[in-house]
Order: structure tokens, then sequence, then C-alpha cells
């Protein structure tokens, strides 16, 4: 009767009803982390000091790494889990959930190492110059202590969501963030560590996440399992894991690599036009993270679906979400696009940095529609296990922004390189709509994952 409570939301709960109780918890959560990347920005903006500012947008590549490898094994991991689950192999999908894990723990332990060892090679390939890199230095060498925690609490959240308990998942995601905020102020500005003080408050509050999933997993019998005994190396659980994780990793990697092309030319134009893209990126994730709460929530009813062969429940799942995504993101854009200016002047008096800042919210705003459209598409594609189109998807939004860039800076000088994103995001979403739209319907009818070779 537990298992069927657990799993009800999944399995039995009409669609609309069972979107919203996946989603609304995930949209809470990434709320809370919009709360938290305002204020952290806020905090340190409150330094009064522009390099440390412009370091934090120096930084994003960084963080992002640590995001991918938990996403790698968090994706890869979930939504295998989820597509056992709908086969009713909960067996397997106990050894896919714990493989999943301890995998993440390793990786992050890596990141750890490179990172103790390269910092200063890493603040070089961020971007940082004489005013920045001791600031990113600084960051990265607290921040990378605490690798594999960030890389564990980034798996273990999507683990918790694939069984079904979003309300568990969207607990973890706010007691990281409430506890990061709490110490922001009191490790930046009482003990004086500056940016030192955001990195610790930020390892601290995923420690405490980690803590908090752990206990929810082990405290009951639970169709997750962390046990080591049922971990387990065979190539078809790996293969499944890593080949849609894959499209995870490699989407969150090329757009490092788009990041760190964005700091190259934005640093180019001066300080002013890198710290405008670091409070409009802000700002925009409140539309960004929100829509992907609602799109990451239901990401797991999809994998179910599709693993039960429910084909009719999962069309209507897809139809409903894009349904709701544009309505959420539309009211969204409004709202901040009427109010970009005093949104701005929350984060700086400085008028040039307000003025520039203003426009590449503008467009970014715009490139919102599509980089939701194309987010859905490769989830879509995730849950499915589809890990050729999840790729391609990941491949052509990375791919495509890098010469959008190049391009838009050489034509268009600074604000060429601000629409790059606009067009690059347009193009995604179009081959996201293709490749769904005319992939054989044979291969609709398929699944990916035959649980008994696993």
């Amino acid at each position: 009767m537990q298992q069927k409570n657990e799993n009800y939301w999944l399995f039995d709960a009409p669609v609309n009803q069972a979107i919203w109780h996946m989603a609304i918890p995930m949209i809470l959560g990434m709320s809370v982390n919009i709360i938290y990347n305002i204020t952290d920005t806020f905090f340190i903006g409150k330094l009064n000091n522009t390099s440390a500012l412009a370091a934090i947008t120096l930084l994003l590549p960084y963080t992002t790494v640590l995001m991918a490898l938990g996403n790698l094994f968090g994706t890869g991991g979930s939504t295998l889990f989820a597509r056992l689950l709908g086969t009713k192999n909960f067996e397997k999908a106990k050894q896919a959930a714990a493989t999943s894990f301890y995998l993440s723990l390793f990786f992050g332990l890596l990141a750890t190492i490179v990172t103790l060892i390269f910092n200063q090679k890493i603040a070089l390939l961020l971007g940082g110059d004489a005013n920045t890199s001791p600031f990113v230095q600084q960051y990265t060498c607290y921040y990378g202590i605490g690798a594999p925690f960030v890389v564990a609490n980034f798996t273990l959240e999507q683990l918790i969501r694939g069984n079904g308990d979003s309300i568990e998942s969207m607990i973890g995601m706010v007691i990281s963030v409430m506890i990061n905020i709490i110490l922001d102020p009191i490790l930046i500005f009482t003990c004086h560590l500056g940016l030192k003080g955001a990195a610790i408050a930020t390892i601290i509050g995923n420690i405490s996440a980690v803590i908090y999933y752990i206990i929810c997993i082990t405290k009951k019998e639970h169709l997750l399992s962390l046990s080591l005994i049922k971990m387990r190396f065979k190539k078809q659980l790996l293969t499944e894991i890593f080949t849609v994780g894959f499209s995870a990793l490699l989407l969150d990697l090329l757009l490092i690599l788009s990041s760190l092309m964005f700091n190259f030319y934005a640093t180019k134009y001066g300080e002013n036009v890198l710290a405008g893209f670091g409070i409009s990126q802000k700002i925009v994730q409140i539309v960004d993270l929100i829509g992907m709460g609602l799109y990451l929530g239901v990401i797991l009813l999809i994998a179910v679906a599709y693993g039960s062969k429910n084909f009719k429940k999962l069309k209507l799942i897809i139809r409903q979400t894009a349904t709701y995504l544009g309505i959420i993101i539309s009211l969204l854009f409004v709202i901040l696009f009427f109010t970009r200016h005093w949104l701005m002047q929350c984060f700086t008096n400085q008028a040039a940095v307000i003025q520039i800042g203003e426009v590449i919210l503008t467009v970014q705003l715009c490139a919102t529609f599509f980089a939701a459209g194309a987010g859905l598409l490769t989830g879509i594609f995730q849950a499915e296990g589809k890990g050729l189109p999840a790729t391609v998807m990941s491949i052509t939004r990375g791919c495509i922004l890098i010469p959008a860039i190049m391009l838009g800076n050489h034509f268009f000088q600074v604000y060429g390189v601000i629409f790059s994103l606009l067009v690059a995001e347009a193009i995604a979403c179009l081959t996201g709509l293709i490749l769904y739209l005319f992939q054989p319907m044979k291969i609709n009818q398929q699944l990916s994952v035959k649980s008994e070779e696993i």
C-alpha cells in the first residue's frame, strides 16, 4: 500500500493533477533558487567592488560544470529509474538509482582534485584578468572542496523526483537555498570573507540538502536505494545512464563554452557590459528556472508513461505541458519587460550598466520562449531514452550559439553578441520540433530500455 501511495501520481492520477503535483514543487524549488541567485548577487554587489561583481559572471561556467556532472547522473539515472518503474521492474530500478548516486560522488571527488591542482589556470580559462582573477580563485578553491556534495545534490534531487516524491525534492532545494541565504551576509560581511564566504555558504547549503535527501531515502521503505550492494557496473545499465545523461552533460558543457565566449567578447567591451550581462542573467533566470520547473517536473511522468507504453497519456502530458509553459512564460515576459529599468536599478546605480543591461534583458526575455520550447523537446527525448535526438538537440543549442556570437560580434559589435542568444535558441527550438514531428512512428512505439538486459 505504501508503494502504491508513493507512486500514485506517476501511474494513476489524472493527467492535469499529476502535471501540477510534479511541477508545482519543482517550480517553487526553482523560485527559491531564483531568490538565492538574486540575493547572492545583491550581497556581493554591496561590496561596492565592480571586479567582484564581474567575477560572479565569470564563475558561471565553473559552477555549471559541477551542475552538468550532477545532471549527467541525475537525468540519466532518474529517467532510467522511471522507465523501469513503468515496466514494474523495481529491483533493477533500485540498482539504477544506487549506481547513479555513487558515480556522482566519484566524479565530484575528481572535480575537487582538478580544481585544487589547477585553480590558477581555471581562473585564467574563465577569462579572469589582473582585477578579477583573485576573486575567481578565492571562490573556486572553496567551492571546489565541496564539489562532491554539489554533484550529489543535483543527482539525488532528480532521483527523489523520479520516485514521484516531488514535495521532498522541493524541500531539499529549499533547505539548500535558505541556509545559503542566511549564511551569505554572515560570512561575506560579518566574518569579512567576501567572495570566499559566498562559496562556503553555498557548499554548506548543498551538504545540508544531501543529508536531507539521504534521510528521506533511508528512513522508510523506498523504491529508491543508496545501498552499495545495489550498485552495478553492468554494460547495459551504464549505457542507459550515460546515453541519456550525456545529452544533458553535453548541453551544459556546450553552454559553458558559449558562456566563456560571452565572457571573452563582453570583456572586450568593458566591465560595464560584463556586469550588465551578469545582472540580466540573474533576472532572466526568473523565467528560465520557472519554465524549467514545469517541464523538468513532468519529464518523469513522460518516462513512466513511455515505459508502460501508455502513448495516449504520453501525448496528453506533452500537449498540456506545452500549453501551460506558453501561458506562464508570456505572463512573466510582460511583467519583467515593463519593470526592467527598476529591476536593473535594484542591483546597481551605475547608469552605463543600467543602460546596456536593459537592452540585454529585453533580448534575453525574448529568447526564453524558444529556450523553453527547446528544453521541453530535449526533456521528452531524454524521458523516452532517445539519446541520439537528445544529443542532437544539445549539440544544436550549443554549437549554433558559438558561431552566432562570433558572427554577431564581427558584423554588429556588442549588439551582435547580445542578439546571438536569441538567434541560437530559435534555431534550436525549430530543430527540436522537426525531430519530434518527423521521427519514424515505429520509434515512438518501442521502448529504448530492455529491462531484462540491465
